[in-house]
C-alpha cells in the first residue's frame, strides 16, 4: 500500500556535498552578468586575443561568484539542518497492535497515530478521537498562518464513541476517499465509508502538518497525507518574484552600455585596421613576425578591446545594490518609531528587493476594518421591531446581571427597562437570537466566561446579549444552554449554515424544548432583504434605521427568524445529508440546499456597532495626500455615510460615464477604435471630486467571465440580455468594447481624490488594482490585515500587512509589516524616499566611476596605434572596483539623506520627485555617461599633456608610460573619491573614514605592488618595480595630479552651486528652514461607514462540546454614486 503514496520525509535543502558546487555555479551563471564576464576569462586565456592578465576579470569574478555561494551554503545548511532536526522527531504509531515510538520520516499513509499535548502534528491527520468531551481538540497554527489564537477540531461522532481504546483502534478497517493533495489550506473535502455507512468529512476534522496540539491531553488520528504531499509542503512552492521600476531601468541601462561597449569596440578595430594599412604596416620596427592581414588584425583588436574595456558593464554592481537593499531593510526593522509597544510588535521588512519602490508609490489601495480601524467592536445602538435603541445618556448599571461583562458600556437605559419588564416579546426574541445564531465558543476561567469568537463583531453581539440578561453559557455538538434572565434553557441544534463572504449570512436551526423548530438568521441588508417574506413586517422602518446607522458610520446586521415545520425539516435535511457527503462541488450543494430553507423570513431588527478609527489615520491621510498618493478604499462594507451625498450630487460620476459610453456606442465601429487622443476629463470644473462604487457596478466593469458567456450564448440566438439593472442596460459585446469601458472608468477614477468601493469581494479588490497597474503603469501599495485582503496584496507592486485582530494572514503575504495604519506614513515618507535617493545617488555614481575609469582606454587608443594596450597597470585595473572606490559609493547608499526624519514627515512634497522618476532615469544616465567621459578627457589629456615636454630632478624626463599610467590612476582616485564627497550630504564619521582610508589603501597597495622585493618573487606578474617611489617623489608630477583634480572637480561645484542658487529643489528649499520648523497641526477626524460581518469562515462546523479554548496570556466633496 505504501507504495502509491509518498513517504513522510521531508527535504527542502537544495545542495548536498557533491552537488553544492556544479548546482550553485549552475545557478549563478545563468545571471546574464555573470555569463559575460565568464565569456571574458575564457578570451582572456586565447593569447592572441588577450591584453589583460586573466587575474583582472578572475579575482572580481570569484568575489562576487564567491560571496554569493558563500550566503546560498549557510543558507542550505540551515535548510540541512531543520529537515534533520523534522525527519527525526518522534511520534507514537499504531503497529502490531500497540502504539510504539517511530520517527516521523517512518510514518506512511493510512498509519494510525497517537500525540500528546504541545505535539507539532508530523502529517495531515483525520481527528479519529480525542481526550476531551465529542473528540474535540484545540491546535495552534502559528506555523501554517502566523496566528496564535487556538482553532478547533473535531472527530466525528461515530469514531468518538467507538474509538477510544486501543484495541478499537487496531481493528479500524474504514475506507477513506478524499481530493488530490493540494495547497488548499482552508479546504478539504472527502468521505470516510465504514460499516456499510458515508461520512462527509472536511476540514474542521482534519489536522494539518505545522500545526501543535494544545489543551487536549491525547488525540489519536489517521494519516491521510504524508510528507511532501501535506498542505504545508504543497505550498512551498515559489511566490511570484517582485521587481522595482529601478531593477527594470538598471537592468535596460546596461544592456545600453553592452551596445555602447560593442560600438566602440568596432570603432576600434576599424581604426586598428586602417592604422596598421597605413602606418604600421610600413613600420619595419613594429614588425612582429606574423603575416596577418590588417582585416584579421582589425578582428583580434575588436576582441582585444572587449576585455579592456570590459568594466563598462560594472561586474559588481549588483552584489552592491543588495548589500544596500539588505541594510535599509534592516533600518526598517530597526525604527522604534514604528514599534508598537502596545503589542510588542516592530516593523518588519519581509522582503530586501522593494526598498527604493516604497519611495514611488502614487496608488494606496486600503481595506478599512481593522486596517484603518481598530477592529475592536462595541454594541452601540439597535432596531427592534421599528423601534430604535441607543440614544445617548447615562451609563447603564448591569449590576443586577451576575454574568455581566464589566466592561461593556451601554448609554440608553430604555432597553433595560423593556428588557427585564419581559412584556416586548420581540425585544426579548431579538436578545435570544443573539445568544443563540453563532459559532462562538466559550470556556469558564475563574468563575468568568471567556467568550472566543471567530469574528470580532460576533464577540461584540454576544457579549451585549449577556450583558441585556440572554447568556451563552455551554454547547455540545448537538446543543447550547443560555440562560435567558436567569433561567437555563437547552435548545438541540439541527443545523448550522455557516458564514462565508459569499453568503454574508449564517443560521442555525434549532429544536426548542416545546418541539417547535425554528431558524434563526443575521446577515448583510442585501442578503436578507432578498429573503424577507411578503408578509414581514418593519420593513420600511427598519431600513430607514439602517441608513442612520450607516450615516453614523455604524456596521450594521439584520436580525430575523422564520418557523420550520418537522414535515419541511425533514424533507430539506435528507438533501442537506446528500449534499454534505458529495465528494465534488460540495460547497455549492451545501449552498443550494441552504438557500432553499433561508426563504420567507421575518424581520426582527438590526444591530448597530461601532468600529472607532485607529490612532492617527485622519493626520496619516493628509499627509499621504499632499505627498501627491491616492488612496483607494476596498472594503467589504455598505456605502454608509457617503450615500446621501452622493444621492444629492444625483450620482454625477455615473452620469458622466454613461453619457461617454453611450456617445462612443452611437459613433462608427472603426471610428472609435482606430482614432486616438488624449480624452476629455470627466470633471471639467475645478474642484475636489470623489467617487464610491458598488460591488455590483464593479461586476460590470471587471465584466465577470460567467456573465460574458451567458451573453455569448444569446448573441449567437440574436438576442440581447434584458436589462434587470440599470447597469445591465448596455453591455460589452467585444473586448475592445470592455477595455474602453476600464479605461474610462480608471481615467474617471483617477481624477477624483477619494475613491471608495463598497461591498466588493477579495477578488474585485485585486482587480482593481490590477486595472490600476495596467492602464496608469503607476505604482501601487495595498495595505490589509485580513485573509480578505491576501491576493490584493499580491497583486500590488508592494504588499503591507497590518498584524491586527483577524489573524497574520495578510502579514505572512506581505512584503512590509507593521501594527498600526499611522505607521505607513513614516515607512513612505522617510524610509522609502530615503530609499530612492540613496539608491538613484549610488546608481548615478556608480556608472560614472566606471565610465572615467574605462574610458581612458580609449583615449589612449589614439596613441598607441588602437593596439588594445591598458592605460593602467593591471592590479590597479584588478582592484579599481573592489578596493578602491567601492565604500564611500556603498555608504552613501546606506547613509545618505537630504533632509532628516521630521523635515521629510512635515514637507511631504518631497516625496514627488520619487514619483517622476526623476533622480533615476535615461536622462540621469546620460548625463552621468557624460560625466565620465568629461572626467575621462581630463585624466587622460592632461597628464599626456604635462609629460611632453617636462624634466625630472634629477634632469631626467618622467615621461615614460608607467609614471604616466601611475599620475592618470593616483588622478583618477582622488577625482572620484572627492567627486562622492561633493556628492555626499549628510556626514558621518563613517563616510570620512571610508573616503580617507580607500585613498590609503590605494597608496599603500600601490607602493608594495611596485616595490622590488614582490617583483624578485613574481617577476613576471608585478612589472612595474620601483615606478611609484620614483614619479611620486616629484612635485611636478603632484602638481599634474592637482591640475587633473581641481579641473575635473571644478565645473561640478560650479554647476551645483547653480542649481542650488538659481534652481533649488524641494529639498535645497526645505534644509535652510529645518532650524524654524514648527509642529504639524493635527487635520480633523474623518468619518467611514461599514457593515457588521467579518469575511472570514466561522466555526459552525467545530461546535461540540461546552469547554472553549483559552485566551493566550471636513472638507467639501462632489461625490458620484456608482
Amino acid at each position: 500500500m505504501y507504495g502509491h503514496f509518498k513517504g513522510n520525509g521531508i527535504k527542502t535543502y537544495k545542495y548536498n556535498a557533491l552537488t553544492f558546487i556544479p548546482l550553485n555555479l549552475f545557478e549563478q551563471f545563468k545571471r546574464a552578468a555573470n555569463l559575460y564576464f565568464l565569456a571574458l576569462l575564457v578570451l582572456q586565456i586565447i593569447p592572441e586575443i588577450t591584453t589583460l592578465p586573466w587575474y583582472t576579470t578572475l579575482v572580481p569574478l570569484v568575489l562576487v561568484l564567491g560571496i554569493t555561494a558563500i550566503k546560498d551554503l549557510v543558507d542550505d545548511l540551515a535548510r540541512h539542518r531543520m529537515d534533520n532536526e523534522i525527519n527525526n522527531r518522534k511520534c507514537e504509531v499504531l503497529l502490531d497492535g500497540r502504539f510504539q515510538v517511530s520517527k516521523w520520516m517512518n510514518i506512511h499513509v493510512g498509519d494510525v497515530v497517537r500525540l500528546k499535548k504541545n505535539d507539532h502534528i508530523p502529517a495531515d491527520i483525520l481527528l479519529l478521537s480525542s481526550s476531551n468531551p465529542n473528540s474535540l481538540c484545540y491546535v495552534e497554527t502559528a506555523e501554517l498562518d502566523g496566528e496564535t489564537n487556538l482553532k478547533f477540531k473535531m472527530g466525528l461522532k461515530v469514531t468518538d464513541e467507538r474509538l477510544q481504546e486501543e484495541g478499537q483502534l487496531a481493528q479500524f478497517d474504514a475506507m477513506i476517499v478524499c481530493e488530490e493533495p493540494n495547497n488548499r489550506l482552508d479546504k478539504f473535502t472527502g468521505t470516510m465509508r465504514w460499516r456499510k455507512e458515508r461520512f462527509p468529512l472536511d476540514l474542521d476534522n482534519m489536522m494539518l502538518r505545522g500545526c501543535r496540539i494544545r489543551n487536549t491531553d491525547e488525540c489519536h488520528g489517521l494519516v491521510i497525507f504524508a510528507g511532501a504531499d501535506t498542505k504545508i509542503m504543497r505550498n512551498g512552492g515559489k511566490t511570484r518574484f517582485k521587481r522595482t521600476k529601478i531593477d527594470e531601468l538598471m537592468n535596460y541601462m546596461v544592456y545600453t552600455i553592452f551596445v555602447i561597449l560593442v560600438l566602440l569596440c568596432a570603432g576600434l578595430a576599424i581604426g586598428n585596421t586602417f592604422w596598421y594599412e597605413e602606418v604600421g604596416s610600413k613600420a619595419w620596427y613594429l614588425y612582429d613576425g606574423k603575416d596577418q592581414t590588417a582585416s584579421y588584425r582589425g578582428f583580434l583588436s575588436f576582441w582585444g578591446y572587449i576585455i579592456v574595456l570590459n568594466t563598462m558593464v560594472p561586474i559588481s554592481l549588483y552584489v552592491s545594490v543588495e548589500v544596500i537593499r539588505l541594510g535599509q531593510s534592516k533600518f526598517i526593522n530597526w525604527d522604534l518609531q514604528m514599534y508598537y509597544q502596545e503589542k510588542d510588535t516592530p516593523a518588519k521588512a519581509r522582503t530586501t528587493t522593494l526598498n527604493e519602490q516604497l519611495g514611488q508609490i502614487e496608488y494606496i489601495f486600503s481595506d478599512k476594518t481593522g486596517t484603518l480601524t481598530q477592529n475592536i467592536m462595541a454594541f452601540k445602538k439597535c432596531t427592534i421591531a421599528g423601534h430604535t435603541f441607543g440614544d445617548p445618556a447615562n451609563p447603564v448599571d448591569f449590576t443586577w446581571n451576575k454574568y455581566a461583562d464589566r466592561k461593556f458600556e451601554y448609554l440608553d437605559h430604555s432597553l433595560v427597562v423593556c428588557i427585564r419588564s419581559k412584556k416586548d416579546k420581540d425585544t426579548l426574541e431579538f436578545f435570544k437570537l443573539l445568544s443563540l445564531c453563532h459559532t462562538v465558543m466559550v470556556e469558564q476561567k475563574e468563575d468568568e466566561l471567556v467568550y472566543q469568537a471567530a469574528s470580532p463583531d460576533e464577540g461584540a453581539l454576544v457579549t451585549a446579549a449577556r450583558n441585556f440578561g440572554f447568556v451563552f453559557l455551554s454547547r455540545t455538538q448537538d446543543t447550547i444552554t443560555i440562560s435567558e434572565m436567569d433561567q437555563e434553557m437547552t435548545y438541540e441544534v439541527l443545523a448550522l449554515l455557516d458564514f462565508n463572504s459569499d453568503r454574508k449570512r449564517m443560521s442555525i436551526i434549532l429544536r426548542f424544548p416545546d418541539g417547535r423548530i425554528r431558524l434563526y438568521c443575521k446577515g448583510a441588508d442585501t442578503v436578507i432583504y432578498e429573503r424577507l417574506s411578503p408578509n414581514s413586517k418593519h420593513k420600511e422602518v427598519t431600513q430607514t434605521a439602517l441608513d442612520i446607522f450607516a450615516n453614523e458610520t455604524l456596521r450594521t446586521l439584520c436580525l430575523c427568524y422564520k418557523d420550520i415545520s418537522k414535515q419541511e425539516f425533514d424533507a430539506w435535511a435528507k438533501k442537506h445529508k446528500a449534499a454534505s457527503v458529495a465528494m465534488s462541488n460540495r460547497e455549492a450543494a451545501l449552498d443550494r440546499v441552504y438557500e432553499q430553507i433561508e426563504s420567507n423570513l421575518m424581520m426582527i431588527g438590526a444591530t448597530a456597532i461601532e468600529d472607532k478609527l485607529q490612532d492617527g489615520v485622519p493626520e496619516t491621510i493628509a499627509k499621504l495626500a499632499k505627498a501627491d498618493i491616492k488612496i483607494w478604499v476596498l472594503t467589504g462594507d455598505k456605502k454608509g455615510i457617503v450615500s446621501g451625498a452622493a444621492r444629492l450630487c444625483g450620482g454625477e460620476s455615473l452620469w458622466n460615464l454613461r453619457i461617454r459610453q453611450a456617445n462612443r456606442r452611437d459613433q462608427p465601429p472603426a471610428f472609435g477604435r482606430t482614432r486616438k487622443k488624449v480624452p476629455d476629463p470627466f470633471f471639467p470644473e475645478p474642484g475636489r471630486n470623489a467617487l464610491i462604487i458598488t460591488g455590483g457596478w464593479l461586476n460590470e466593469i471587471l465584466y465577470e467571465k460567467k456573465k460574458k458567456r451567458r451573453r455569448l450564448r444569446l448573441k449567437r440566438l440574436g438576442k440581447r440580455p434584458a436589462s434587470a439593472t440599470p447597469q445591465d442596460a448596455a453591455q460589452p459585446i467585444d473586448d475592445w468594447e470592455k477595455e474602453t469601458r476600464q479605461v474610462d472608468f480608471v481615467n474617471m477614477a483617477c481624477e477624483c481624490e477619494a475613491v471608495i468601493c463598497c461591498r466588493v469581494t477579495p477578488k474585485q479588490k485585486a482587480n482593481v488594482v490590477s486595472l490600476v497597474k495596467k492602464y496608469k503603469k503607476a505604482v501601487t501599495l495595498s495595505i490589509g490585515d485580513g485573509a480578505n485582503d491576501v491576493n490584493m496584496i499580491k497583486t500590488a507592486d508592494i504588499g503591507v500587512g497590518i498584524s491586527g485582530q483577524e489573524g497574520m494572514q495578510a502579514v505572512m503575504s506581505s512584503d512590509y509589516a507593521f501594527a498600526q495604519f499611522r505607521y505607513l506614513e513614516r515607512l513612505l515618507l522617510v524610509h522609502g524616499r530615503w530609499s530612492y535617493i540613496r539608491m538613484c545617488k549610488f546608481l548615478r555614481f556608480f556608472f560614472f566611476k566606471n565610465f572615467a575609469f574605462t574610458l581612458v582606454h580609449f583615449w589612449y587608443s589614439f596613441f598607441n596605434g588602437f593596439s588594445a594596450q591598458v592605460a593602467y597597470e593591471d592590479w590597479f585595473i584588478t582592484l579599481y572596483n573592489v578596493m578602491y572606490s567601492s565604500l564611500p559609493v556603498l555608504l552613501v547608499g546606506l547613509l545618505d539623506q537630504d533632509v532628516n526624519d521630521k523635515l521629510s514627515r512635515k514637507f511631504p512634497k518631497l516625496y514627488l520627485p520619487g514619483q517622476q522618476g526623476a533622480l533615476f532615469n535615461y536622462k540621469n544616465f546620460f548625463i552621468s555617461l557624460f560625466h565620465g567621459i568629461f572626467t575621462s578627457l581630463v585624466i587622460f589629456f592632461i597628464p599626456y599633456g604635462a609629460f611632453l615636454q617636462t624634466m625630472g630632478q634629477n634632469g631626467e624626463a618622467p615621461s615614460d608610460y608607467q609614471s604616466l599610467a601611475v599620475v592618470m590612476a593616483s588622478s583618477l582616485i582622488f577625482t572620484v573619491n572627492m567627486q562622492i564627497s561633493l556628492e555626499t550630504s549628510y556626514w558621518t564619521f563613517v563616510n570620512c573614514f571610508a573616503v580617507l582610508c580607500s585613498i590609503a589603501i590605494y597608496f599603500g597597495i600601490m607602493f608594495d605592488i611596485h616595490s622590488a622585493g614582490i617583483h624578485v618573487i613574481f617577476p613576471s606578474t608585478f612589472t612595474f618595480t620601483g615606478v611609484a617611489s620614483n614619479a611620486l617623489r616629484q612635485p611636478y608630477l603632484w602638481l599634474t595630479i592637482i591640475l587633473t583634480v581641481g579641473i575635473t572637480l571644478l565645473p561640478v561645484i560650479c554647476i551645483q552651486f547653480l542649481y542650488k542658487t538659481i534652481w533649488p529643489s524641494v529639498g535645497d528649499n526645505v534644509r535652510p528652514a529645518e532650524e524654524k520648523s514648527t509642529p504639524f497641526q493635527r487635520g480633523r477626524r474623518s468619518r467611514r461607514s461599514a457593515y457588521a460581518f467579518s469575511h472570514s469562515r466561522g466555526y459552525a462546523d467545530l461546535i461540540a462540546s461546552g469547554r472553549s479554548i483559552r485566551r493566550r496570556p471636513a472638507t467639501s466633496y462632489r461625490v458620484g454614486l456608482v
